[in-house]
């Protein structure tokens, strides 16, 4: 089953990398994180709008990362991210950092929806229904 691909570039700056020029792991997760917040936002879900107007946000609940082959100051890379799974309090994505065609960092990231006191809620079903057309979701 094939299943569409949201694709966000970034340019590796010096602020990204340690004293080698080679990025920080860390950042890998903050390349993700955009990557994930510019699909909702393709979908036209604007995470603040969500916090704002119906108290819910997203939390990583888990995080797989296999780290593969750095990246380097100046690099473009381009972080791609499906949806793997939805369900009605979590989202599960797969993500990889790519350089060119060269897989660098590769990403299994489970997000669980909270609302107040972070306490799980339902996905509303209009991100859930935007999450599914933008990225062609078939189970």
């Amino acid at each position: 089953m094939t299943k569409a691909t949201h694709s966000f570039p970034i340019r590796v700056y010096y602020e990204d990398t340690d004293a080698a020029g080679i990025v920080y792991y860390a950042n890998y997760l903050k390349f993700a994180e955009r990557a994930r917040t510019e699909a909702l936002r393709e979908a036209n879900i604007a995470q603040s709008s969500l916090l704002r107007d119906k108290k819910i946000g997203f939390v990583v609940r888990r995080c797989i990362v296999d780290f593969l082959k750095p990246a380097k100051l100046d690099d473009l890379l381009t972080i791609d991210t499906k949806l793997h799974d939805i369900s009605r309090v979590s989202i599960c994505m797969e993500q990889r950092i790519l350089r060119g065609d060269e897989t660098l960092v590769k990403l299994e990231v489970k997000l669980a929806v909270v609302g107040s006191g972070l306490k799980p809620v339902k996905l509303p079903d209009f991100v859930r229904d935007a999450l599914i057309e933008i990225f062609n979701y078939k189970k």
